[in-house]
């Protein structure tokens, strides 16, 4: 996944859209142009020689979008937060702060009523300014809050986005964003309530991934550039050349994935057309009928006054759920180990851990993904769908996988085996063990960003027990695209992290051989991440690691998955549904010191 650098020195600092001066004359940043700043103003910062549009911030955003006078900001009170006292070459909280001063924002998201051409609207615009827009976790609530307002009144939702992507400062917090914004969206669909994303310049990585691509309507500014892996990280990590126009608004319209592409002069109009084509009277009801499909039912409303009572089931000794009794230890050798060739893989543990399982393939729209495998077997003879991200244990086999990196058509797949699994009854059992979704140019040509963001989506509304174990790795969006879940279990030697330590490193310390050291502020290790409330529990691997005895790794596994799926068989589809909605709602950057979601479940 792309993440924002987060340095409040980013280059859209020195944008004449965003830099007051008392010049009278602004230099293109495009083609070096010297422009009137007052025409340059008038044109709605686009430059009237070349076309290019420079950034706005939010206010700006705001003034060019809303009717004048109708703008009333929604002064959510969010708190700022560092759940891992993170430091690279600054703390976090002093680039924080920082940024803060630079922008006059509490935070990279601003939200607000108003109206649009006389009709009534939610609006939440991302600032670019703000550490690169970065999704950290008092962005993910704020624009939560806003979907939930729409929610309230039954007002169309418009989300305005500028992002670099997942905030890494924030680690497996910043992640959980993506899971929570998705369940808005999601309820914000079941309730028929209209929504619209506006794609500007740039939006990348976990926002791209969620929020940005789960609107009814996806409409993009001329210029922008939207992918799930900026081109610097495709370049790097698979040495693809990219094409020209690559990612650009025009790229994703010839492709399929967004609505309409629009000079910043036209953007108002469009949005106007579109809100009166969604509006109707008051009293005809919802403007579309309910999904058919099992998987999307109306979820209850979304934030329950009361959790439901939860039954009382003692984990196995060898699932632990409370942080203090496990060591913490160095967090790099952890990461290797995760990595090892010989750990088992979703396929060696599908024929140990469930009987009479058949494999499924296909996505049944564009093919079948190697590195994403699913298919159905039984559980102590209850039938299950397990879906996990495939390894192999030779370079062979890992090349024949891709790695276990899924593409589009491998999180396509996986939704499919979930929407069967609903319609079954089926309980789903996700294996998670990849460095991320697939980067390249056959991936971003087939949305990446929005399959992943349409899984998170779905399983947040699945209405049948979900249970997440990472296995291996849990690399970044493509991990938490099968991480959405009732019960979020790892195993001891594997690590669950919003962006791989060598590409933390590379970004913050632009030093891959800080790897170790971004590895600890990452926070990426199972004891980490359950002191977090991050996972439910710790799955104890044999001495040495689970490559040592398959067998009892295999055995514990079905124990614990047995452990978790007990209390959510007794649940019917709406409890499971308001639980999973609260789990992420409720993940907000604080640091639960041993109290882990799952304890007070118990």
């Amino acid at each position: 996944m792309t993440v924002s650098s987060a340095r409040p020195h980013h280059a859209a600092a020195s944008d004449p859209a965003v830099e007051d001066t008392d010049s009278d004359w602004a230099v293109c940043d495009a083609c070096r142009g010297v422009v009137y700043r007052t025409r340059l103003r008038r044109a709605l910062r686009v430059c009237p020689d070349c076309g290019h549009h420079h950034r706005l911030s939010a206010p700006e955003r705001l003034s060019t979008l809303l009717d004048p006078g109708s703008v009333r900001q929604l002064d959510f009170p969010v708190a700022a937060r560092d759940p891992l006292d993170f430091t690279d070459t600054q703390p976090y909280a002093e680039r924080l702060a920082r940024a803060r001063a630079a922008t006059g924002l509490d935070e990279a998201v601003l939200c607000a009523r108003g109206s649009l051409a006389g009709r009534p609207v939610v609006v939440a615009v991302m600032d670019f300014r703000f550490l690169g827009g970065s999704l950290g976790s008092a962005v993910g609530e704020l624009v939560t809050r806003a979907a939930e307002e729409a929610l309230r009144t039954r007002t169309p939702f418009l989300v305005v986005t500028a992002s670099g992507g997942a905030r890494m400062q924030e680690g497996a917090h910043s992640l959980m964003q993506m899971a929570k914004t998705g369940s808005a969206f999601a309820r914000l669909r079941a309730a028929g309530v209209f929504t619209v994303s506006l794609i500007t310049d740039p939006t990348y990585g976990g926002v791209a991934a969620s929020f940005a691509t789960l609107a009814d309507v996806i409409v993009a500014e001329s210029g922008t550039r939207l992918g799930f892996a900026g081109p610097r990280v495709i370049e790097q990590t698979i040495r693809q050349r990219l094409p020209d126009g690559f990612q650009t608004a025009e790229f994703l319209l010839q492709h399929g994935l967004v609505d309409g592409v629009y000079r910043r002069g036209a953007l108002r109009p469009a949005l106007a057309r579109l809100l009166a084509a969604a509006d109707r009277p008051a009293g005809r009801g919802p403007a579309r009928e309910p999904l058919s499909d099992p998987a999307r039912e109306p979820a209850p409303d979304p934030a329950p006054n009361e959790p439901p009572e939860y039954v009382v089931n003692e984990p196995p000794e060898y699932v632990v759920t409370d942080p203090a009794l496990l060591p913490d230890r160095a967090p790099w050798p952890v990461v290797k180990g995760s990595r090892a060739l010989e750990r088992p893989t979703v396929l060696d543990y599908a024929g140990r851990v469930l009987d009479g399982f058949e494999e499924l393939r296909g996505d049944r729209a564009s093919g079948d993904c190697a590195a994403m495998v699913g298919g159905i077997g039984t559980l102590d003879g209850v039938p299950v769908m397990l879906i996990g991200h495939q390894k192999g244990h030779t370079h062979a086999e890992l090349a024949a996988r891709n790695y276990a990196m899924a593409s589009p058509a491998g999180y396509r797949k996986a939704g499919r085996l979930m929407c069967l699994a609903a319609r079954l009854g089926l309980p789903v059992v996700t294996l998670i063990d990849t460095p991320g979704a697939h980067p390249g140019i056959e991936a971003e040509e087939k949305g990446q960003a929005f399959a992943i963001a349409e899984s998170l989506c779905l399983m947040s509304t699945l209405p049948v027990p979900v249970v997440a174990v990472v296995i291996g790795e849990g690399g970044s969006g493509g991990a938490l695209g099968l991480a959405v879940a009732d019960h979020v279990l790892i195993c001891e030697n594997a690590t669950y992290s919003v962006i791989s330590p060598e590409g933390c490193a590379a970004i913050l310390w632009q030093d891959p051989a800080a790897a170790p050291r971004a590895a600890d502020e990452l926070g990426l290790v199972p004891e980490r991440l359950l002191r977090h409330g991050i996972v439910d529990g710790v799955l104890r691997e044999p001495d040495g690691g689970a490559h040592t005895d398959p067998g009892l790794a295999a055995e514990r596994l079905r124990g614990a998955l047995r452990w978790a799926l007990r209390d959510c068989l007794a649940l019917s589809p709406a409890e499971l549904v308001a639980r999973r909605t609260r789990r992420y709602r409720d993940m907000d950057g604080s640091v639960r010191h041993g109290e882990a979601l799952c304890s007070a479940r118990y």
